[in-house]
């Protein structure tokens, strides 16, 4: 059951991403008037964000420290 427990929490890390990607979209697209792009623009966004949300959550990349964006790895 642990299995069947990580791949859901996968799925709707994904699925999640996608979701606010296209929500996001659709909502700058009536507000602009800019259909279609605002909504393609941000799937696209929310398909990439949902792919490293699902990394992240893997393992399979390490979480970003706050505060070490930017500084070299000697200071």
């Amino acid at each position: 059951m642990a299995g069947f427990g990580q791949a859901m929490k996968l799925s709707s890390e994904f699925i999640a991403g996608v979701a606010v990607g296209a929500g996001m979209g659709w909502l700058i697209d009536r507000l602009a008037g800019t259909s279609p792009w605002g909504l393609i623009i941000f799937l696209l966004l929310g398909f990439c964000a949902g792919v490293l949300n699902v990394l992240r959550a893997a393992g399979k990349i390490a979480e970003p420290k706050p505060g070490v964006i930017g500084r070299k790895e000697n200071e």
